[in-house]
């Protein structure tokens, strides 16, 4: 396990990641958006996330188990609301 002081940095960088998301998050759920979001490209991130998430805990890293678990949380709540939004618009 790395230091504190080199955790609090990966810490830092996971949460500007994290912050990094909001803006879609509110497109979707607030403003009910969701042209220009590619499911394709969310699903790559998740899975590149869960393979961070998977080096996080290999290394004990606790900034990358959290911020690859929040952000993991993030984009699935991203996905539901665009899947949900998309089946709307095709509903009669």
């Amino acid at each position: 396990m790395a230091s504190w002081g080199i955790e609090a940095i990966g810490l830092l960088a996971g949460f500007l990641g994290v912050i990094a998301w909001g803006p879609q998050l509110r497109q979707v759920w607030r403003e009910g958006r969701h042209d220009g979001i590619s499911l394709p490209t969310f699903a790559i991130v998740t899975v590149a996330l869960v393979l961070w998430l998977v080096y996080g805990l290999l290394v004990e890293s606790v900034a990358m188990i959290l911020a690859n678990i929040v952000t993991m949380a993030i984009i699935v709540a991203i996905i539901v609301g665009v899947v949900r939004l998309r089946r709307a618009e095709r509903a009669p």
